[in-house]
């Protein structure tokens, strides 16, 4: 069983790396997987008395909107500056899409400036997850169906795709 895994997981692995699509299923996955632990882990804070997960910086308690946003300027950064170093490029993928997480699961809180994390208004930061969450997986199966031969024919678009010298 164990053998019969790891051919699998390495068969999809290949098949990523070869479609050069593995860099959109991290973003989108890492994404989907952080969002839910990060409503886990704050829905048993609200809801434990034994314990107090919030980061509070002398007095302050910093939202996890801040570590998300940093991950994401950094993460974008550098995986710009390195995208032809695939192992950097794929392991900043992953940082955006927590980055993105943590930082979407905060959206009541910018649009409101008020935290209402748990209140009506806070029902805004799950929609915008899943609006986000929708246009990533559309623009992965779009992609995946028509690679970015389609995209190419959009004359906006197609600025961006002029062959680089490297």
């Amino acid at each position: 069983k164990k053998f019969a895994y790891t051919l699998i997981v390495g068969e999809l692995i290949s098949k990523f790396k070869q479609a050069q699509k593995l860099t959109q299923l991290l973003i989108l996955t890492s994404f989907l997987i952080t969002f839910i632990i990060t409503r886990i882990i704050v829905y048993i804070d609200l809801k434990s008395t034994n314990i107090n997960l919030p980061i509070v910086v002398h007095g302050l308690h910093i939202h996890h909107l801040v570590p998300g946003i940093f991950l994401l300027i950094i993460s974008g950064y550098v995986g710009m500056s390195f995208w032809n170093k695939r192992r950097i490029h794929w392991a900043m993928a992953i940082l955006f899409g927590i980055g993105a997480a943590l930082t979407v699961d905060e959206f009541a809180l910018w649009l409101f400036l008020n935290d209402v994390y748990w209140e009506k208004q806070g029902r805004f930061s799950v929609d915008a997850f899943l609006i986000i969450a929708a246009i990533l997986f559309i623009a992965y199966s779009v992609s995946e169906v028509y690679g970015h031969k389609t995209a190419r024919k959009i004359p906006i678009v197609s600025r961006f795709f002029k062959p680089q010298k490297i």
